[in-house]
């Protein structure tokens, strides 16, 4: 039963375009030659030789006469030139959202650095290329760099990639292009790191933090260790990214870390789908699911490349939305218990953010075992109080082992050791896990044999840390069956409304094994929840799987199996109906 919703506290809101483009000045827009064509809505800008044409009411901003812009993206723009340290400090703490827009630079010793992996390089004597780098772009830009013309141009991606990529086919190239060699073999965010390894963030601190839109340069933290700040948020990935990066590098982190900073990595991707943004989580449950489990697969292969190790806790940040609308609220609930589920199979936990009101969701399901629960929460609550008090929005018994962060107050300038930045403040109260509510033993097992009071070994340590995530057993996983673990089964049987015998039995099992969402599976699907499924069905039928997350053909005949002994149309196809049996431990 989830907790009534009181009212709404106050939260990141994404800046409106017309607002600060009238806070433009007119010397921010550069000379932008109107086409022959320019009824069709359009306008040829050029910049080192290079022309693209972008729609006519865009304004173009020249950075380096206007150093203290903001690049940001959630709003059209093209920008020339490199984004600036003083310009990235302006950027409000808060914007999320995105848009087209287009950042074109010099392809020189700062512009060769954002060069990956994953960039498009055109060929040469080309203005453009639509095939990609090997690596996989990171979702919300196209980069795209132009040796032929010796630029860098970055399109962020609105609604879908085709307007961004019909503004970068329309390139070409005049007799001003000058041409540079770019190395076939790009740093980067790929460069390897040669001193010692990053500890798993944030760690364990208690004190002041904050979040930036952008990640500040070395010389603005150094400057800002005058600050009682000892930690950062950085968004590292997430479609709905609004701002600019160009600082935010592996040897950043290695380097901020060393300075003794507490990095928050944040990925802020799809959003409620009863909100406005462009990028949503889907109204179907199935596809939810599907989403959570993707969007986690990009924050890890972001960490992993930013250096953040296994054991780092990643962040969702999921803006304020309506839980009265239930079907939103179901929504967000599958996609963030997915998208901890893909977390913890890639040995990173999960957090997540949204507005104090929102958070209410996740903790009216906190001991339900409907959904798997995250390992930290991070609360907007703008009370400017440095505490990490959730009430009444969630219970202080929840979330309670150093696992929280309260953002207290935004969108404030501060200024220490001489530099500016805008931003939300925080206060963490979080230490290094492993936390109640989350564990790594192995749950594969080629049957699932009862277990009770004096048992031990690996099954007792699965059903222990499978009572763990569901919020019933607080002590260690430890592969002991006492006293502890007794009473956190009989709590859980009697939740399932199963006969409480204390005995994890192979309704027990089932029940516990299949826990967690209920997306749609079928022949053909993969990953993580195919694993779930296939470990209940062993348990429930004793039969003989492989637990490798391939619905194939010895799945397919399990399930029919199992659909027929309690009465569902054998269709192979696990739905609503399958999941709720199985998680009654039938």
């Amino acid at each position: 039963m989830r907790l009534p919703r009181p009212p709404r506290a106050h939260l990141r809101v994404a800046t409106t375009v017309l607002t600060a483009l009238a806070a433009l000045s007119t010397a921010a827009l550069a000379t932008a030659a109107a086409p022959a064509g320019a009824a069709d809505g359009a306008k040829d800008v050029s910049y080192r030789g290079y022309h693209v044409r972008v729609p006519s009411s865009w304004p173009v901003i020249d950075l380096a006469a206007n150093p203290d812009t903001c690049v940001r993206f959630d709003r059209h723009a093209v920008y020339l030139g490199h984004a600036t340290d003083a310009g990235q400090a302006t950027c409000p703490g808060g914007l999320v959202g995105r848009t087209e827009a287009l950042v074109i630079e010099p392809l020189d010793a700062t512009g060769r650095k954002s060069v990956d992996g994953s960039t498009r390089i055109a060929p040469k004597g080309a203005a453009s290329t639509a095939a990609p780098r090997t690596g996989g772009a990171p979702s919300g830009r196209i980069r795209q760099a132009v040796p032929a013309a010796g630029v860098l141009v970055t399109a962020s991606v609105g609604a879908d990639d085709a307007a961004a990529q019909t503004i970068l086919d329309s390139a070409d190239l005049d007799a001003d292009a000058e041409a540079v060699t770019l190395s076939a073999a790009p740093a980067g965010r790929a460069e390897t790191m040669s001193a010692s390894a990053v500890a798993a963030q944030p760690g364990t601190y208690t004190g002041l933090g904050f979040d930036p839109c952008a990640a500040p340069s070395n010389a603005q933290m150094s400057a800002w260790s005058a600050s009682p700040f000892r930690a950062i948020g950085v968004y590292i990935s997430g479609i709905s990214a609004a701002c600019d990066q160009p600082n935010l590098t592996a040897p950043w982190i290695q380097t901020q870390t060393s300075a003794g900073w507490h990095i928050i990595p944040i990925h802020v991707g799809l959003q409620a789908p009863c909100n406005s943004f462009s990028h949503k989580v889907s109204s179907t449950l199935a596809t939810a699911a599907s989403q959570g489990h993707s969007e986690a697969q990009e924050a890890v292969a972001a960490a992993a490349a930013l250096g953040l190790p296994q054991g780092s806790v990643l962040y969702d940040d999921m803006e304020a939305y309506d839980q009265t609308n239930t079907a939103c609220s179901n929504a967000v609930m599958t996609f963030l218990s997915a998208w901890t589920e893909e977390l913890h199979s890639s040995g990173y936990l999960s957090g997540v953010y949204t507005s104090a009101t929102s958070m209410a969701d996740l903790a009216g399901e906190y001991t339900t075992g409907t959904y798997t629960m995250p390992d930290h929460i991070w609360f907007a609550r703008w009370n400017g109080k440095a505490d990490n008090d959730a009430t009444p929005y969630v219970p202080d018994e929840y979330w309670a082992d150093h696992q929280r962060i309260h953002q207290l107050s935004g969108d404030t300038d501060e200024t220490w050791g001489g530099v500016t930045i805008n931003i939300d403040r925080d206060y963490l109260d979080v230490r290094v896990g492993p936390f109640a509510g989350s564990c790594t033993a192995s749950l594969d097992f080629s049957a699932y044999g009862s277990i009770s009071a004096g048992s031990s070994g690996g099954l007792v340590s699965a059903a222990q840390c499978l009572l763990t995530r569901q919020g019933y057993f607080t002590g260690t996983v430890d592969g002991a069956f006492g006293s502890g673990t007794t009473s956190a089964v009989q709590s859980f049987q009697s939740a399932k409304s199963l006969p409480v015998t204390g005995t994890v039995d192979s309704h027990t099992w089932t029940a516990l094994l299949s826990a967690g969402t209920r997306p749609t599976l079928q022949s053909g699907s993969t990953g993580t929840d195919v694993k779930r499924l296939q470990r209940a069905l062993i348990a429930a039928r004793g039969q003989t799987l492989t637990i490798d997350g391939d619905f194939g053909p010895a799945t397919t005949t399990a399930v029919k199996a199992y659909q027929t002994a309690q009465g569902l149309t054998s269709d192979g196809i696990v739905g609503n109906l399958s999941w709720s049996a199985l998680q009654a431990g039938k």
